[in-house]
C-alpha cells in the first residue's frame, strides 16, 4: 500500500482498500473520500469492518490492496473508545469516569488542532449533557471528522456525509444519518423490485415461448426462437443480498395488566449522605411507554431497582396495579448466570421449552451452531444484551423495565428493539442515554433534574422543545416550598393537589391538540383516498371505450400506476393517524 500527498479541498482519499483475517475478507474495493472540513461518519453493524478500517488509515494496520492518501501537510489526531494509555501515563486519570476520560482526552486534542479528527464511539459512557457539549464542539471545530458512532441522534446533529460499509463494502450518501437511513431503504426496495419485475417478465417470457413452441407452426416456432434469442441478451440482475444478523424480537404480554400499572408515591433515595432524588410521586397507565432520563448520578439506574425490589427507598412508597407482571433488563446483565452456558441459562429459566425450542430463540438472537454452548461469561457486552433481551421476550411480561437496553447493540439491533417496543401492547419504563431511540419509543419523559420529577408527555424532541419553561416552573415551586418537614401536613395536600391538577389540565391540553392532529390528517387521507379510488375506476371503465388506441391506453395505464403510488402513501398516512388516535385513547 502507498501513501501520497494529495491537492485541498480534499484531505483524505481511500481507494480501492482490501483487507482479510485469514482467508475472510473483511474490507474489499472500499474508497471513499473526505474534503477539508467535511464531517463524516462510518455506520455498519458490529462486525462489518469499521474499526478495522480506521485503523488502516491510521498506519495501525496495513491493507492487503489499495491506497490511503492524506495531505502532509495536514495533521490527523485520534480518540480511541478505550482510554487505558492515558490512564498509564496519567495518574489523575484512575479517579476520573468513562465519560470524564473522554470529555478530558478530547480537550487536549482539540488544543492540538488538528485538521482532521478520527473518533471511534465518542459517545459511549456519556450522559446526555455531555453528548450535548461534543456536539456544540464538533459544530464549532474547524476541521474535518471521521468519526464511527451508534448515536444516530448525535448523527444527525453532527455529520453530512455518510459511509455505509456492508459485507465488506462500502457505499457513500449524502446527508445525515436519517437521511441515509431513508436512502438506503428506497435503494433496497428498488433493487428488490427491480429484481421481482425482472424475474416476473422473464417467467412471462418463457410461458410465451413455451406457448409458442406448442403451436409447432413455423411462423409460431420463429418467434419463439427470436424471443429466446431476446431473453438471452437480457442483463440479469442479481439477487440482492438478504438482510443478515437481525433479531427476531417480539414482546407480547400474556395477559393484560389493570389501567392502573405503577403508583409512587413520595419516594425519596440518599447515597452517602448525597441527595438522589426526593418526593418522587408519579404513576404508569397501562400502555405508556416512559423514558427515565437525566444526567449521570441522579439516580435513575436506583429508582429502576427500588421499583425491581433490589434496592429499598429511604422514604415514600409505590405499589403495581392488578395483574402487573414485571420482566426487568438489568444493564449489567445480573441478571444472568455467568457460569452457565447460554443453552442452560435459557433453558433452567424456561424448563417447559424443549432442545428444539431452545435453539430455535437463541437462533433468533444470531446465536447458532455451537455458540450455544459458550458460557455467558465469555460473551461480549452486546452478546449478552442479546440473551438477556432473549430472556426478556421469553417472560411474557405487560410491564419492562429496562436498563440501557442499547447499550452494545449495533444500529440494526437498536431498530430491532425500537419496532419490538413500538408494537408492544404492554406498559414500558425505561432509562437510556440513546436520544434517537427516545425519539422513537417515548410517549412520555419524566426528566430527574435537581433532586425532582419533571413530567413531560412527548418525545425526545418535544422534551427538548419545552424544558426550559418546565424547568424554570420546577425551580419556581421549590424556592416557593419550604422544607417538606417543616410544612403543614394539610397545607403540603393542598399544594400537591393544585399541582395535580394543573398537570392533568396541561397533559389534557397536549392530548387535545395531538388528537386534533391525528384526527386532521385521518380525515383528509380518507377524502383523498375516496378520490382517487374513485378516479381509478373512472379509468378502468375508459379503457373499455379506447378500444385498441395503444398511445391512449399507455396514459391511462401511466395515470393508474401513479393513482396507485399515491394510494399506497395515503394509505400510509390513514394507517399511521389511525394508530396514533388508538394510543392517545
Amino acid at each position: 500500500m502507498q501513501e501520497s500527498s494529495i491537492l485541498s479541498p480534499m484531505i483524505l482519499n481511500v481507494s480501492m482498500l482490501s483487507k482479510a483475517y485469514v482467508g475472510k475478507t473483511v474490507l474489499k474495493d472500499v474508497s471513499f473520500h473526505l474534503e477539508d472540513k467535511e464531517k463524516a461518519a462510518i455506520v455498519g453493524i458490529n462486525g462489518s469492518g469499521k474499526t478495522t478500517l480506521l485503523r488502516c488509515i491510521l498506519g495501525i494496520e496495513e491493507a492487503d490492496e489499495g491506497s490511503i492518501a492524506f495531505s502532509k501537510e495536514k495533521k490527523m489526531d485520534y480518540l480511541a473508545q478505550q482510554h487505558a494509555d492515558i490512564e498509564t501515563e496519567n495518574e489523575d486519570y484512575d479517579t476520573l469516569s468513562g465519560g470524564q476520560k473522554t470529555r478530558k482526552r478530547l480537550e487536549e486534542i482539540l488544543q492540538e488542532k488538528p485538521d482532521l479528527l478520527i473518533l471511534d464511539e465518542p459517545t459511549n459512557h456519556l450522559d446526555i449533557g455531555s453528548i450535548q457539549w461534543l456536539e456544540k464542539v464538533l459544530k464549532r471545530y474547524d476541521g474535518a471528522v471521521l468519526l464511527v458512532s451508534h448515536d444516530r441522534y448525535f448523527l444527525d446533529r453532527i455529520v453530512t456525509k455518510v459511509i455505509d460499509l456492508e459485507r465488506g463494502k462500502v457505499r457513500m450518501y449524502q446527508g445525515n444519518y436519517s437521511a441515509y437511513a431513508e436512502k438506503k431503504r428506497q435503494l433496497r426496495e428498488a433493487e428488490w423490485k427491480a429484481f421481482q419485475n425482472q424475474q416476473a417478465e422473464i417467467k412471462h417470457q418463457e410461458a410465451v415461448i413455451e406457448k409458442l413452441k406448442q403451436f409447432n407452426r413455423e411462423k409460431s416456432i420463429k418467434r419463439a426462437e427470436s424471443r429466446e434469442k431476446m431473453l438471452l441478451k437480457v442483463e440479469r440482475l442479481e439477487k440482492p443480498e438478504e438482510l443478515e444478523n437481525e433479531m427476531k424480537l417480539l414482546f407480547s404480554p400474556r395477559e393484560s395488566s389493570g389501567n392502573d400499572v405503577l403508583m409512587a408515591k413520595e419516594l425519596g433515595k440518599s447515597y452517602d449522605g448525597k441527595r438522589l432524588f426526593s418526593h418522587g410521586t408519579f404513576s404508569l397507565q397501562k400502555g405508556e411507554h416512559v423514558a427515565l432520563i437525566g444526567d449521570n448520578g441522579t439516580g435513575k439506574t436506583t429508582l429502576l431497582k427500588i421499583l425491581n425490589g433490589l434496592v429499598q427507598a429511604d422514604e415514600g412508597e409505590f405499589r403495581l396495579g392488578s395483574k402487573v407482571k414485571i420482566a426487568y433488563y438489568d444493564q449489567e446483565h445480573a441478571v444472568l448466570n455467568m457460569e452457565k452456558t447460554l443453552f442452560d441459562e435459557i433453558q433452567d429459566s424456561y424448563p417447559d421449552m424443549n432442545n428444539t425450542k431452545v435453539r430455535n430463540v437463541l437462533a433468533a438472537f444470531l446465536f447458532t451452531g455451537d455458540d450455544v454452548y459458550k458460557r455467558i461469561q465469555d460473551l461480549s457486552g452486546g452478546e449478552q444484551g442479546r440473551v438477556s433481551l432473549a430472556k426478556l421476550m421469553l417472560s411474557d411480561a405487560n410491564f419492562l423495565i429496562l436498563d440501557e437496553p442499547t447499550n452494545h447493540l449495533d444500529i440494526q439491533g437498536k431498530e430491532v428493539l425500537e419496532e419490538a417496543i413500538r408494537n408492544y401492547e404492554g406498559t414500558v419504563l425505561y432509562v437510556s442515554h440513546d436520544r434517537y431511540f427516545i425519539n422513537k419509543t417515548a410517549t412520555r419523559i419524566i426528566e430527574l433534574f435537581s433532586n425532582r420529577f419533571d413530567n413531560y408527555i412527548g418525545n425526545y424532541d418535544y422534551y427538548i422543545e419545552k424544558k426550559e419553561d418546565v424547568r424554570a416552573y420546577g425551580d419556581s415551586l421549590q424556592k416557593d416550598k419550604m422544607p417538606l418537614e417543616a410544612i403543614d401536613p394539610e397545607e403540603a395536600q393542598r399544594l400537591e393537589e393544585k399541582e395535580s391538577k394543573r398537570l392533568d389540565w396541561e397533559s389534557q391540553k397536549e392530548l387535545s391538540a395531538k388528537r386534533r392532529k391525528w384526527q386532521n390528517a385521518l380525515q383528509k387521507a380518507e377524502e383523498k383516498i375516496a378520490k382517487l379510488e374513485e378516479r381509478k375506476e373512472e379509468l378502468t371503465a375508459s379503457m373499455e371505450e379506447v378500444g385498441s388506441d395503444v398511445g391512449r391506453l399507455m396514459e391511462i395505464h401511466r395515470e393508474q400506476e401513479a393513482i396507485d403510488k399515491e394510494l399506497e402513501e395515503q394509505y400510509a398516512i390513514w394507517e399511521e393517524s389511525s394508530l396514533e388516535l388508538e394510543n392517545l385513547e
